[in-house]
């Protein structure tokens, strides 16, 4: 089936649509009827129409398969994986979240495309400026690093190809580097501080000391300077000092001597990816933990089954999704037990994440009835309430930021795990638009739709 947008239309046909819907105000016309003629009568852009002429269509995903980010990449793969399974065979979590899609998405068989972005930017540009040129691919994905996630920004704005974040938790993806072509539905560090803080504040009083350790990208960056801004303003807590290290830090040996000489009470970890995991593991084994408090403002898949529950207990995080909110929300029981059964594990949120993209994506085309590029936006940006995995969202269209809850947990004791997965206990599920700053507080400016 072809994109029914990209369709040739004859000179009667056009001229019908321009001249005569004037005189036909009474006749009722099917939903979609005069966008899809006039995005026919529209000049290629992107890759369309050549990218949905045929029976099928390709997605380009550039995930961290290797190095320090390759765990949660590979997870991430797996949402987008089942995502594309259930969009082409019609799934009823699929349905249950974009109901117009059946068997593949305009009924269209939905391919992909997928390379190693090793986490680094210009790795995943080249690769997915490759699935352009030779696969002619509709729609871009990928990313775990938010330096990817701001890099394939630009390459879709440039390209004017779409691109949807899978997980990126920089402000600056849906602020300052904000795209018309780019959207990002996970939270973020503007919402992560805004949803934790208060929390920290609660359980722990004010005036406090806090160490932070930071990764040294726009996603280490921004978080830390949000948590640190809502704890200062709100709490009167103190950064003692802020430990800047290397993507792929081989030893943290150092920035935790600082730490230990700091005063500080707090530990607060906003490393990603295995660099989480080596710096926690070490922060136990130089004594600093539970000496201070740990804390995760951006909770990292896999963190506490790598480091143990007896590092994790007690500690806040603030986080995407866990599995466990399955006995709040239908569809996460759907997704999980959907991804269990596929994978044998229970989803982490970065395959949580790519499938949602996934799944908010086929619901903007369907309801655009075309892949044509300006139309999937404008029908992003339309505001409509979506049912999701974690309950009704929907999209800002001012800066293209998912409208979507916070979820805050707490780490399990080893005695209340009810299995080998059961690390986190969910405390709060916060909404998400009280968390979110104003549109363009952080400089967003999208761009044109051409």
């Amino acid at each position: 089936m072809r994109d029914r947008k990209s369709a040739p239309y004859s000179a009667s046909r056009r001229d019908f649509v321009r001249g005569g819907l004037a005189v036909a105000g009474g006749l009722a016309l099917p939903a979609g009827f005069v966008s899809r003629a006039l995005a026919a009568d529209q000049p290629p852009i992107g890759t369309w129409p050549a990218g949905s002429q045929g029976d099928s269509v390709f997605i380009g995903i550039t995930v961290p398969r290797t190095g320090t980010y390759a765990q949660s990449g590979e997870d991430e793969l797996k949402g987008y994986e089942l995502a594309v399974d259930h969009m082409n065979t019609g799934h009823p979590l699929m349905k249950a979240m974009s109901p117009k899609t059946t068997k593949g998405v305009l009924g269209k068989q939905v391919k992909y495309v997928v390379a190693d972005s090793e986490a680094k930017p210009n790795t995943a540009v080249q690769a997915q400026q490759r699935f352009i040129t030779e696969n002619k691919v509709i729609l871009m994905t990928g990313s775990t690093s938010s330096a990817v996630a701001v890099a394939l920004n630009k390459l879709a704005q440039r390209e004017k190809v779409l691109y949807v974040a899978g997980i990126s938790g920089s402000n600056d993806t849906t602020g300052k580097d904000c795209v018309r072509y780019g959207f990002r539905q996970d939270f973020y560090g503007e919402t992560a501080a805004n949803a934790i803080g208060p929390v920290l504040v609660k359980v722990y009083g004010k005036n406090k000391k806090a160490a932070f350790m930071t990764p040294d990208y726009t996603y280490g960056h921004t978080v830390t300077k949000s948590v640190n801004d809502y704890l200062t303003k709100n709490g009167g807590w103190t950064m003692v000092t802020n430990q800047v290290s290397p993507l792929g830090a081989p030893d943290y040996s150092s920035y935790l001597t600082n730490i230990a000489n700091s005063g500080a009470e707090f530990l607060i970890n906003v490393n990603w990816g295995h660099d989480a995991v080596l710096s926690t593991k070490q922060a136990k084994q130089f004594g600093l933990l539970p000496k201070m408090k740990l804390v995760i403002p951006y909770q990292i898949p896999f963190l506490a089954p790598e480091v143990g529950p007896d590092i994790t207990e007690g500690v806040y995080a603030a986080t995407d999704f866990w599995w466990t909110l399955e006995d709040k929300f239908p569809l996460a029981k759907m997704f999980v037990d959907a991804f269990q059964k596929k994978y044998n594990y229970r989803p982490e949120w970065g395959a949580e994440n790519a499938y949602m993209e996934f799944a908010l994506w086929a619901d903007a085309v369907e309801h655009a009835g075309t892949f044509y590029p300006p139309d999937v936006i404008k029908s992003f940006e339309a505001g409509r309430k979506i049912n999701s995995i974690v309950g009704e969202v929907y999209w800002r269209a001012a800066d293209h930021q998912l409208v979507r809850p916070v979820i805050i947990v707490k780490g399990k004791k080893p005695s209340e795990m009810r299995n080998k997965e059961d690390f986190w206990e969910v405390m709060e599920v916060v909404p998400g638009e009280p968390l979110m700053q104003k549109p363009d507080a952080f400089g967003c400016n999208l761009g044109s739709y051409t």
